[in-house]
């Protein structure tokens, strides 16, 4: 239902666009017809959405007795944005002939068929989405084209119902110490960092909103993302080799997970790889290091951290920051809003798991339920020659450390832990601190829904 109602709220500044566009269009070439034959293509399936009555049905001509069965995924894209109801219908009606399925209006169904066979795409397809997604944002035409590097499946990449930072990123955003952040209660729940002791707390209730902040923390150049839709704040150092690069939202969505964008490339990035995936940056070998983030309630926060700062609800945007505002209605059902190419079963699409993948072994990931790590607070692991202790604070919080080969018994779920010999370790948000000064180091995980992190993560383990 949402959306549906994303769709219509932005069906409206879609076609003044598309108009404006078409005007364009047409100033270049008199009508379709004179079109060339090698872009006529994908100027004939955005011709669907964006031409006069005319030029659609010569389109629909064209498309019909030219068919290939590279052509439903941009038959299906055309229908998704066409404000044309009988278009519409022929459009299904040829689908169905063409491919002898029938699943009418349902393009989730024929999401799904498209995705669960081997992709095919025509040699122009990024041609069309460049073409088509330009119509809605200029910003869109520069993320796909032929000769652009992807390192996903194109087909996969679905628009998510906004222009590029039409969820708007906070960026240097203004925070205010604990005291003063009298629109927070204790059950309140916060995303909190501390990065060479620079302490902030994230409430979800304003990340929902805005999905992304950018800013310098204790001297470092950090992007905390927020995939509403999958569940996961994952923060990021933005330096990579020198270069700091400057994200934001695309607009673009892959298995339902937000991708990012660079704005000095336009190249687009998986959320939860953090790495560049489609365009000029896909083929360098990047990826931006995880920094610990941890899901924590505001009252276990900052009784950790009392001289913590946090988000001021002076975001220089209105919305409804009410605990719970955003996403309630998604938040309140197992549904999903994009529907993904495979769901795993084991657990329900939204349970959440704390998600580990560490670079050393980035074939190996681990996903543990959140309910698992409430029963068992102190939980051992190993992922290769890394192993490392969960520790799980009555909130729920989870935070990981470096083992190397101890073994903790039992911890106090506030700052002491204890191992097999007896010994009592300090426990900070950077690392485990021994009595004779032995310290070991707090090491990335996150918090994400299950069909999130398996969609990004298939060959995962999973401890329930």
């Amino acid at each position: 239902m949402r959306n549906k109602r994303i769709f219509n709220f932005t069906l409206s500044l879609l076609f003044i666009l598309t108009f404006l566009a078409y005007l364009k269009l047409s100033h270049a070439q008199e009508s379709f017809s004179s079109v060339s034959k090698e872009n006529i293509v994908p100027v004939a399936f955005v011709a669907l959405v964006a031409s006069p009555s005319e030029d659609k049905e010569k389109a629909f001509q064209y498309i019909s007795e030219n068919w290939e069965p590279t052509f439903p995924i941009m038959v299906i894209e055309a229908i998704y944005l066409s404000n044309d109801p009988p278009l519409a219908a022929k459009l299904i009606k040829l689908l169905e002939q063409k491919t002898g399925k029938d699943y009418g209006y349902q393009l989730d169904r024929w999401y799904d068929w498209i995705w669960n066979n081997d992709e095919m795409v025509h040699s122009q397809y990024p041609e069309f989405k460049s073409l088509l997604y330009g119509l809605i944002d200029p910003k869109f035409a520069g993320y796909f084209s032929s000769g652009k590097t992807s390192n996903i499946r194109l087909d996969e990449v679905r628009w998510g119902g906004v222009r590029q930072d039409g969820i708007p990123p906070l960026r240097n955003p203004k925070m205010i110490n604990a005291k003063q952040a009298k629109y927070l209660d204790d059950d309140n729940i916060v995303f909190g960092i501390e990065v060479n002791g620079d302490a902030r707390a994230y409430p979800k209730r304003i990340m929902a909103w805005h999905e992304m902040f950018v800013d310098n923390v204790g001297d470092t150049p950090v992007a905390g993302v927020y995939c509403t839709l999958c569940g996961s704040m994952i923060l990021y150092n933005t330096e990579h080799e020198g270069v700091n690069h400057k994200i934001g939202t695309s607009g673009f969505l892959y298995r339902s997970n937000k991708l990012m964008y660079d704005k000095d490339t336009q190249s687009l990035w998986n959320t939860l790889w953090g790495k560049p995936v489609i365009g000029e940056l896909a083929d360098k070998d990047i990826e931006l290091e995880r920094m610990s983030v941890v899901t924590t309630t505001w009252g276990e926060w900052k009784k950790r951290h009392p001289e913590t700062k946090v988000l001021s609800l002076d975001t220089g945007h209105k919305r409804d920051y009410a605990e719970g505002a955003a996403y309630r209605e998604y938040f309140a059902t197992d549904e999903l809003m994009f529907n993904v190419p495979k769901l795993d079963k084991r657990l329900k699409n939204k349970d959440e798991v704390l998600g580990l993948v560490f670079s050393q072994h980035a074939d190996k990931p681990v996903a543990i339920r959140v309910d698992y790590l409430l029963k068992n607070p102190v939980f051992h692991k190993q992922i290769g020659e890394i192993d490392f202790v969960v520790l799980t604070d009555k909130s729920g919080a989870a935070r990981v450390y470096e083992a190397k080969g101890l073994k903790f018994k039992n911890w106090d779920q506030e700052s002491s832990v204890t191992d097999v010999n007896g010994k009592k370790w300090v426990l900070t948000e950077s690392k485990l601190t021994s009595p004779d000064g032995t310290q070991l180091f707090r090491l990335p995980a996150h918090r994400a829904f299950w069909f999130g992190w398996y969609g990004a993560y298939s060959n995962t383990e999973l401890i329930l």
